[in-house]
Order: structure tokens, then C-alpha cells, then sequence
């Protein structure tokens, strides 16, 4: 059993060209270490306590090997892999939760303005200790994510552990089919700076963005609040920057395997040259961090706020022959500087700390700091 564990994981390592640097040589880190893998699998089946269940214990091996890749990678079982390919497509009612993984567990991103989670009060950085009784740890990111979603009218029962306070809450949230947040818009400063919150960057909210943009007026500035932001679709973070910048690139994709890509700026997608400022912090999520990076790296304008989440790659799912399958990621975005957002995030060049929550969907100038230094900054700016 021993053995067939460790060619298991000897599978994985050689698919992807691990057992070291020259091709068949033992004594390559790779190699050495899956002795040891089949040592400790050994010695955990002849003097643990009770006789282990060594599936379960590979299982849990391999789970840990790809999570200590970063949070999108991932390994799924037979028994996942078949949930997340079977999941009926009718199923797509949610609970209005951006969730990530922070230090092993599922940890909400964001929230969506008056869904069932923010009716719970649920908020930036509450992590996910439990979905319906079982540890998040224990579970692939894809399978959390598919666990909050469902079919409309049904629950969800979750355990979450917030910050600052002890006893964690078991919350129970209905999921309902959601509609994308409005458009935020509004005029500061005597009509002279144009605010724009999208929310979320979809390619229709783009396409609004662009009207709004375009219609703001010779000697108008842009404050841009992506503040709170998902957007699953890299390019339309980089095209809202392109709306921005005339030049230079924007960003690029780095891969192992991966041919690099560089995104430049297309002239013929370019808006505006008035000066504009970005709101981010940590509930800014995917595409709109390349918005930022981009707009940042190339002194385009001021980034406010907080360090982003840090989410920028793309994956690519590899069948295993057991039935499982590996979530791999295969490459990631970089800024114009070249870091990469999915390691590093977006750090503003106006450090800001978040405003106390209100629950209100538009932001107010008292008690938003972070808004009040982007007006003045933009303020400061000559059109």
C-alpha cells in the first residue's frame, strides 16, 4: 500500500518534470524526497496508534502539496473531481461571496451590497472556519466555491471566525440568484471630479465605464473606486486601464510552460488624458488590481488605499488516472514593473486605512479617509 501511495504521488512529480535537474539521477532533490515520502508513510502504518487508512492519509498529502502552491492551485479526489464535474449548470444561485484562501482556510474577500451575506453582516477578512459542518482547510478552493453555490432557495450553513472576536458565528444564508451591483456614480468638488465605482468588472460594465468616461467633459478629472471589486476576466481589467493610458504596457503573462505574453496599450482604445485616481484595498479582487498595477506602473495616476488582495493567474486542470484531477496554476500576471499581482498585490502609492463600515452602498466624505485623500490629490491635479 506503501508503495502504490508513493508512485501516486510519483505520478504528479514526473508529469510535470520534478524529479530534479538531470533525468534519472537519484540523487536529486525530487527524487530524495519521495524516499522520504515512502519512509514517513512506512512508519506512520507501522506504529501509529491505530492502523491508519493510508488513502486518506495520501489524499491529505496530496491536498497539502498543491495548497502550498499558492491559493488557485489544487488537488481534487475521485470523489471531488466527479462533484465538481457533475454540479447541474441550473445551479447558480449564490450568497454574494468573493472567497479566497488565506493561511489554509476559505477567507472572504469581498462582499456584494445587499445579498444574503451582507444582510448577515458578513465583511472583508471574516474567514470560513466550516460550510455545512466540514473544515475548509480540508477543502479545494474550487469546492468551496461550488459548496456556496446552488440551486435558488436553498441554504447554506457556514461557521465564521471574524476578527477581534472570540466565538465564532454559525450563520445559515439562502442563496438567490444575484444581479450585478449598480454603477456608481457621482460629482465631487463642484462637479470638477467625476467618481465612477463599477463594482465589478464584467465587459458590460467596462462598456459602461467607457460611456461614462467618454461623456465626462474637457477639464473633468476621474476618481475610479475599485474599492470592493471582482472581475474573473484579466483583459477587462487591462482594457479599463488601456481607457486611461495611450502607451507603454500594460502588464504581461508569465509562465513555466507558458509563452510570456505583454499587454501594450492600444491607441485606438485610449479615452481620456484627465487626470484620475484609483481607490483600491483589500477587497480589490482580480482584474481591477491589473487596472491599478497598470495606472500605477506607468505614473498615470495616484493609487489610494490599501494593499489589494493579490489575485492575477490563470489555471489549467489536468486529469489524473485514479479519476482526480490537479487544478494547476500554469502562469501569472505581472505589472508593468514585472511583480507578480498574485504574489505581491498592488500596493497603493498613498498608503490609506479603511473607513469605518457603514453599510452604505456610496461612500461619504466624513469618516472616508481614504476617499478624502484621493479628492485632494485629484483636486491638487491641473486638468
Amino acid at each position: 500500500m506503501v508503495i502504490f501511495a508513493a508512485l501516486g504521488l510519483g505520478y504528479i512529480l514526473g508529469e510535470f518534470g520534478w524529479f530534479g535537474v538531470r533525468a534519472g539521477d537519484e540523487q536529486s532533490a525530487a527524487y530524495n524526497q519521495m524516499r522520504v515520502y515512502a519512509e514517513v508513510l512506512r512508519k506512520i502504518q507501522n506504529y501509529y496508534v491505530t492502523e491508519p487508512k493510508i488513502p486518506e492519509v495520501t489524499n491529505g498529502a496530496l491536498h497539502g502539496l498543491l495548497d502550498s502552491l499558492d491559493p488557485d492551485s489544487s488537488y481534487l479526489s475521485a470523489a471531488e473531481y466527479k462533484f465538481y464535474k457533475d454540479r447541474p449548470a441550473t445551479d447558480n444561485a449564490q450568497v454574494g461571496l468573493t472567497v479566497s484562501k488565506r493561511f489554509g482556510y476559505a477567507t472572504i474577500v469581498n462582499v456584494l451590497p445587499g445579498s444574503p451575506a451582507d444582510q448577515n453582516h458578513l465583511r472583508d477578512g471574516d474567514v470560513i472556519d466550516l460550510i455545512e459542518g466540514h473544515s475548509t482547510h480540508d477543502i479545494p478552493l474550487a469546492l468551496v466555491r461550488f459548496m456556496l453555490e446552488g440551486k435558488p432557495g436553498t441554504t447554506v450553513t457556514i461557521t465564521v471566525v471574524r476578527p477581534f472576536k472570540p466565538d465564532p458565528d454559525k450563520i445559515t444564508l439562502t442563496r438567490t440568484v444575484l444581479a450585478a451591483p449598480a454603477l456608481g456614480e457621482q460629482l465631487y468638488e463642484n462637479a470638477s471630479i467625476l467618481y465612477l465605482k463599477p463594482g465589478v468588472l464584467t465587459a458590460a460594465r467596462v462598456d459602461d465605464l467607457a460611456v461614462r468616461i467618454k461623456g465626462a467633459g474637457k477639464g473633468r478629472k476621474i476618481l475610479l473606486d475599485l474599492r470592493d471589486t471582482t472581475g474573473g476576466d484579466p483583459k477587462q481589467g487591462l482594457r479599463l486601464a488601456n481607457f486611461f493610458l495611450k502607451q507603454g504596457t500594460l502588464g504581461s503573462l508569465v509562465g513555466q510552460k507558458v509563452p510570456v505574453q505583454t499587454f501594450t496599450a492600444d491607441p485606438a482604445q485610449w479615452l481620456t488624458d484627465a487626470p484620475v485616481a484609483v481607490l483600491v484595498n483589500r477587497g480589490t479582487y482580480g482584474a481591477p488590481e491589473l487596472t491599478a498595477a497598470a495606472i500605477e506602473g506607468l505614473k498615470r495616476g495616484d493609487v489610494v488605499g490599501e494593499r489589494t488582495f493579490g489575485e492575477g493567474s490563470v489555471q489549467k486542470t489536468i486529469d489524473l488516472p485514479d479519476g482526480g484531477a490537479l487544478m494547476l496554476t500554469i502562469a501569472k500576471y505581472e505589472t508593468p514593473a514585472g511583480k507578480k499581482i498574485e504574489d505581491e498585490a498592488v500596493t497603493p502609492t498613498l498608503v490609506v486605512s479603511s473607513p469605518q463600515d457603514t453599510g452604505e452602498p456610496m461612500p461619504s466624505s466624513n469618516g472616508d479617509d481614504q476617499l478624502n485623500q484621493a479628492l485632494s490629490l485629484l483636486k491638487a491635479k491641473t486638468s
